[in-house]
C-alpha cells in the first residue's frame, strides 16, 4: 500500500520547524542571549526623578458645614523627590470657577501633602465642579471637586490625615495650641515661631521599648547563624510634638531644626529662615500621635535676596 504524499509533507514541515526552533535556542544559549522576545522588559525597575516631574492636584473629599455650605478639599502630589517650586496663583496655578487665586498653595514641596486647601461652595452647589490647575515643568495637571456622595468625609479625617475611624469610642481630643503673634521678619536674621500647647494626655506614650537580648553563645562543635532580629530602628518618637511647612511664598523657607520637633513643657520652638523678601504663609501642625491641629502665620519678609533662594 502506497502512503499519500500530504502526510509525509506535513510530517517533514514539522520535522523544519521544531529543528529550526532548537538551533535557535542553542544559538541563543550559545551567544549568551535572553530568549525573551525583542521589545520586551525583562525586569521593571523603579525609576525615581528629582526634578522636571510634574504636580498633581489632589481631591481629598468634601466636608457638609452646619450652615449648609460645603468645603472641598484639596491637597497635592509632587512628582519629585527633591524639587521644589514656587507657583504664584494665576495662570499657572488656577482655580475655576471664579477667581483663580482662591488660597490655594503657591510653593511646592516635594511628594505628598495632604488636606491642605479648601474652596468654600454654596448649599446651592448641586452638581457644579470647582477644578484646580497646576503647570509645572511643562506638565498640566487638574483635579476636579465635586460633592459625590463617597467622598463626603469629616473633620476627624484631615485631623487624623485620613484615618476613616469615626472615633466615636475614642475620648481622645485635639491639641490645642496658641501661637505667640508674628507679623514682619527679615532675611539677615532667623524668625523665632513659639507655639504653646496643652492636650489631654491622650493617647498615652508608649513605654520604651525593651534592649533586645544578647544573642545565645556558639554552641561548641555547632556553626552559629546568629539569630534574626526585627527592628525598625528606634521607633516612632512619641508624645506631643510639631513639624512646619511652608504653604506660600516666592522662595524657600528653612526651619531649624527640620521635621518633627518634641514639645516640652507645653511649648515648641523652631527657627524658619527665608531665602527672598515677599509675603510668606507657613502651616505648623500639632500632633498627639492620632490628632492633629493646624496653626496658619502670614509673614511678610524684608530685606535682600539671602543665598539659596530660588
Amino acid at each position: 500500500m502506497r502512503m499519500s504524499p500530504r502526510p509525509v509533507l506535513a510530517l517533514l514541515t514539522v520535522s523544519l520547524i521544531l529543528a529550526g526552533a532548537r538551533a535557535d535556542v542553542a544559538r541563543a544559549q550559545a551567544q549568551g542571549q535572553s530568549q525573551t522576545p525583542p521589545g520586551l522588559p525583562t525586569e521593571i525597575t523603579q525609576v525615581r526623578f528629582n526634578s522636571g516631574q510634574s504636580i498633581v492636584p489632589y481631591y481629598e473629599g468634601w466636608i457638609r458645614n452646619q450652615d449648609g455650605t460645603f468645603d472641598l478639599v484639596f491637597g497635592y502630589f509632587n512628582r519629585n523627590f527633591k524639587e521644589e517650586l514656587a507657583i504664584p496663583a494665576g495662570p499657572n496655578n488656577k482655580v475655576e470657577p471664579g477667581n483663580a487665586d482662591q488660597g490655594q498653595p503657591t510653593y511646592f514641596l516635594p511628594r505628598r501633602q495632604r488636606f491642605l486647601f479648601r474652596v468654600r461652595v454654596p448649599a446651592n452647589f448641586g452638581k457644579g465642579i470647582v477644578t484646580w490647575t497646576v503647570t509645572a515643568n511643562g506638565k498640566t495637571e487638574k483635579a476636579f471637586g465635586d460633592l459625590i456622595a463617597p467622598e463626603e468625609i469629616t473633620e476627624r479625617v484631615v485631623a487624623t490625615n485620613g484615618n476613616f475611624d469615626p472615633g466615636l469610642d475614642d475620648p481622645n481630643t485635639p491639641p490645642k495650641v496658641t501661637l505667640t503673634p508674628v507679623t514682619t521678619a527679615t532675611t539677615s536674621a532667623p524668625l523665632s515661631l513659639v507655639v504653646s500647647v496643652t492636650d489631654d494626655g491622650l493617647p498615652k506614650p508608649r513605654a520604651a521599648p525593651r534592649p533586645a537580648a544578647p544573642p545565645p553563645p556558639p554552641t561548641p562543635g555547632q556553626p552559629n547563624f546568629g539569630a534574626q532580629v526585627n527592628s525598625s530602628g528606634g521607633g516612632r518618637p512619641t508624645g506631643l510634638r510639631i513639624s512646619w511647612l511652608e504653604y506660600r511664598g516666592p522662595g524657600k523657607v528653612t526651619f531649624e531644626p527640620a521635621g518633627q520637633t518634641q514639645i516640652a513643657n507645653g511649648q515648641g520652638t523652631v527657627t524658619a529662615r527665608f531665602s527672598a523678601p515677599g509675603d510668606y504663609v507657613l502651616i505648623g501642625s500639632t500632633t498627639d500621635g492620632q490628632i492633629s491641629t493646624k496653626v496658619r502665620v502670614n509673614v511678610t519678609v524684608t530685606g535682600g535676596s539671602t543665598a539659596g533662594g530660588q
